[in-house]
């Protein structure tokens, strides 16, 4: 272990923030709930996106920007949605500062606006007010268009990378000339997610919908992908909202459709954030600090030379050239720490970072014609030929990323219940852990439950099967299969 670092039973909430810290991941930023991102943790965010956005390109979509200030009158439009968004939103009043001789710099006051601007929490109302000018015709429809920007939403209580004041993440806004064009975006969008957390961060997700109280504001639908951390508490990982008419209708955005009808546009929003680095720390991370899957870990295989003369050191770095080059050819992002900090260091310092594979090499293994891999997911050691390391590294890379995937999965699968008496949801839920129960369908039903465990409903599964369930609660016959869980 780490000296410094906690362990991850002992203290979750500070080994996260501590590993955030020594992983260089992240600092605080100078106003209260905001974060610096670090180089290395900003690689990790960009390999994310990048996965990402290809994705949503060969999709059919494309990016755009829009402003980061919104007039107030427009988020007043959509009742739901100012409601949902008020408490959060940070509001420019003034457009000017002056100096003052007795308090240095002040707000001028004649520099007031006459209407006040929002920091954007979110874009769907300056979006549509956009659509607004742009659709006429069912030939403007679909648009598919995606921004990746950072938005303010004024938290109480925060935590890098988790919940700050501002945050970055990629948020998709679409138009539709029908309901059933909407809804299939919403779900193909869910599903991009899905193989997103799956495929790219080994993180197992549950797909489904949130309740009524859980919802986006001004959403129909909102369907999630639901993970579960390290400490068996959920985290939703993405969301992807049907808005209806909703938007269309307090912007009145309409279009002309083939047999010259007026219709209301249908829309959908979608997005994901910066919380997923702290979701991978929490899934995959352990008491040496981070375990980065290799498809998006800034460094897939660092490379740790062991010597102690200028020839030694000579020798060692004409010895891996060509298995450098190789990699580097196969794209497989290397990196070589000539510092002059002891090997100890080093490993310990790249294992706090989560680089998937450690190379060492010194004069003996040259001796040999050999060299030494490390497995940061396992901590296995592989001794190799060097003619043989070139077509494992790959190998390994591979066997890394299904084998966190299936830790985490097994880790889930175990602290999940499927239960049918309420006692038994309270244990789990202070112990930590998924339930999978009945729900009546009731509203008082599920802020009852909430108010007693602190637990909400995370979602309704895709493949829930309510039929012969009774209500974890109520007992009366569910409406609904559904998954509570206490969450971030």
């Amino acid at each position: 272990m780490r000296k410094g670092l906690p362990k991850r039973e002992e203290g979750f909430s500070s080994w996260y923030t501590q590993i955030v810290n020594k992983a260089d991941l992240a600092d605080y930023g100078p106003v209260k709930g905001t974060m610096v991102i670090k180089p290395y943790g900003f690689q990790l965010w960009e390999n994310i996106k990048e996965s990402f956005d290809k994705m949503i390109k060969e999709t059919g979509h494309v990016n755009a920007y829009f402003p980061l200030f919104i007039p107030k009158s427009f988020l007043a439009r959509e009742a739901e949605h100012v409601e949902g968004f008020a408490k959060e939103c940070a509001i420019v009043t003034h457009t000017r500062l002056k100096s003052d001789e007795k308090n240095g710099v002040v707000v001028d006051p004649e520099s007031k606006l006459e209407e006040e601007l929002i920091v954007r929490p979110t874009s769907e109302t300056i979006i549509w007010s956009m659509y607004k000018k742009w659709i006429q015709s069912y030939r403007d429809l679909p648009i598919l268009i995606n921004q990746w920007a950072n938005v303010v939403r004024w938290e109480m209580r925060t935590r890098l990378f988790l919940r700050t004041s501002e945050f970055l993440w990629q948020e998709g806004h679409t138009a539709h000339a029908t309901k059933e064009e909407a809804e299939k975006e919403t779900l193909d969008i869910l599903g991009l997610y899905q193989k997103l957390a799956e495929e790219y961060l080994a993180i197992p997700v549950i797909t489904g919908i949130k309740t009524e109280a859980e919802k986006f504001a001004g959403a129909e639908r909102t369907y999630c992908i639901e993970a579960m951390m390290g400490d068996k508490k959920a985290l939703q990982a993405g969301t992807s909202h049907d808005l209806g008419q909703n938007f269309a209708k307090a912007f009145d955005v309409k279009f002309q459709t083939k047999d010259n009808r007026e219709e209301l546009v249908w829309a959908t929003s979608w997005g994901v954030s910066t919380r997923l680095v702290g979701a991978i720390i929490l899934t995959h991370g352990d008491d040496k600090g981070l375990r980065l899957p290799p498809k998006i870990a800034p460094i897939q295989l660092v490379i740790i030379p062991i010597y102690k003369t200028i020839e030694q050191e000579q020798l060692i770095k004409d010895y891996i050239q060509d298995l450098v080059e190789d990699w580097k050819n196969h794209e497989i992002r290397v990196h070589e720490d000539w510092t002059d900090n002891t090997p100890g260091f080093k490993f310990n310092n790249w294992e706090m970072k989560g680089v998937p594979l450690r190379l060492e090499v010194g004069p003996r293994d040259i001796e040999k014609n050999n060299v030494v891999l490390a497995r940061r997911d396992s901590g296995e050691k592989v001794f190799l030929s060097k003619v043989e390391a070139i077509k494992k590294v790959p190998e390994l890379l591979i066997n890394i990323q299904e084998n966190l995937f299936s830790q985490a999965l097994q880790f889930r699968e175990k602290n999940t219940h499927v239960i049918n008496k309420y006692d038994e949801l309270k244990t789990i839920i202070k112990q930590g852990g998924f339930v999978r129960c009945g729900w009546d369908g009731k509203a008082s039903t599920e802020a009852k439950i909430k108010e007693e465990t602190k637990a909400t409903i995370r979602c309704i599964p895709l493949d829930e099967k309510p039929k012969d369930l009774k209500c974890i609660y109520s007992t009366s016959p569910a409406k609904h299969e559904v998954i509570f869980a206490k969450a971030y």
